[in-house]
């Protein structure tokens, strides 16, 4: 089914903006934060958890990442206040990353830092490859001074296994994701079964050393082999978690939520859900094909 998957993405930018708002209401929380909050807390009466995103990247003006920061404190404010499991995930390039690294930097330095004050956790997203080497340098300066930030790593990248060999003495908390950007192949994998033998290869080395991982899939063979690394290295609840985007896969997240796995859900919002959707979308043809089957399950009256 890759042919349709690809042909409902490319589609996706000339579909009228409302029918794509209509088709991606599920997958986005909504333009607001208090779309956002009442998203959480119906995951959470699912007994899962979340990362909230303000949608927003490759910033052209400063005042738009500081904009950002403080849509963000708030969104911190507002998790504490409500008493939401959920934590926050941030774009380096929302934060300014290719308009002055050092800009970014203190953005996140200050997101982390309001975090810490509710006792709560910041992810750095990983973006296209032009963005590896500094969001790894950045991570690595806050993580020497702050327990309560992570980043994100792709196996699809080839350098994906030399970064873990690299950050393994800090035991990073990672998301680790199969990875959405296209990239050439000489930065990147182009065969699904070599990038799916490249993140089983990197979660055992992470799992193995001591490290915290997201487990980012809705690929069930994926979730096989970690369930298998998971028991076989005898590890406990609090040593790792599953993570899904919102509207992706409910009977699978139920599958592993129902067997006693911790399951977060990474829940976008903000007004700019439109460029968010058909970038990601076309980007990623699979989650096309996601949205579809479910859009049909619904429409079917199949239980979600």
């Amino acid at each position: 089914m890759g042919w349709f998957n690809s042909l409902v993405a490319a589609t996706l930018p000339y579909v009228p903006k409302p029918i794509v708002g209509f088709f991606s209401k599920n997958y986005i929380a909504g333009e607001f934060l208090e779309d956002a909050v009442q998203t959480v807390k119906d995951l959470m009466a699912q007994g899962m958890c979340a990362t909230i995103d303000v949608l927003g990247e490759e910033v052209k003006r400063k005042e738009d990442s500081l904009a950002a920061v403080e849509e963000y404190k708030r969104t911190l404010r507002v998790i504490h206040e409500e008493k939401l499991d959920a934590n926050i995930s941030v774009k380096p390039t929302h934060m300014g990353l290719h308009l002055d690294k050092e800009f970014c930097y203190q953005n996140i330095k200050t997101l982390i830092e309001e975090a810490k004050k509710y006792n709560n956790f910041v992810r750095i997203d990983m973006e296209d490859s032009s963005t590896t080497d500094d969001t790894l340098d950045i991570y690595l300066r806050l993580q020497k001074e702050y327990g309560n930030v992570g980043t994100v790593l792709q196996s699809y990248l080839r350098r994906t296994i030399s970064d873990i060999n690299r950050l393994l003495p800090v035991k990073p908390n990672l998301r680790l994701c199969k990875g959405i950007y296209r990239e050439p192949r000489v930065i990147a994998y182009k065969d699904k079964e070599i990038i799916n033998y490249n993140y089983n290869y990197a979660l055992k080395k992470l799992l193995s050393n001591g490290c915290y991982v997201g487990i980012a899939t809705h690929d069930e063979k994926l979730v096989w082999y970690a369930l298998k690394l998971i028991e076989e290295l005898g590890l406990k609840k609090d040593q790792y978690e599953f993570q899904m985007l919102l509207g992706v896969d409910h009977e699978l997240r139920r599958i592993l939520v129902n067997a006693g796995h911790r399951l977060r859900v990474y829940v976008p919002f903000g007004k700019e859900w439109f460029a968010y959707s058909t970038r990601r979308l076309k980007e990623n043809p699979e989650i096309a094909g996601h949205i579809m089957r479910n859009i049909a399950d619904r429409i079917l009256g199949r239980k979600q």
